[in-house]
């Protein structure tokens, strides 16, 4: 979802460069806020898809009215109220640089998926 949502945006841009002008458009949202409480990682996806829901329909609004770029709430997936433990199933891993490998290649490799 987040990858289509970039794609999104990356298409809004490149239209943008054909312009002399763009249209911005700025989105606020009710962010849908978990509770406070440690969740699994398949929780904490399932609340950010929700968020995203909201997001990618707030693009596909802005985007009829000719919006070239969206600018979101900068905690609009996942809220802000966590403590250092019940964080944790939002963040992604990420490996070492020096590690040789491809995430959507073998997403078994670290036991992420």
């Amino acid at each position: 979802m987040i990858s289509l949502y970039c794609l999104f945006l990356s298409f809004l841009y490149s239209n943008a460069k054909i312009h002399d002008t763009f249209i911005a458009a700025v989105y606020e949202h009710a962010v849908i806020l978990p509770d406070n409480t440690l969740v699994t990682k398949e929780e904490a996806l399932a609340l950010m898809n929700r968020n995203l829901d909201v997001l990618e329909n707030a693009t596909i609004i802005a985007a009829k009215q000719k919006a070239n770029i969206i600018v979101t709430p900068e905690d609009g997936v996942y809220g802000w109220m966590f403590t250092r433990e019940t964080i944790f199933p939002y963040l992604e891993d990420i490996p070492d640089p020096d590690v040789n490998w491809i995430p959507c290649s073998e997403p078994e490799r670290y036991h992420l998926y």
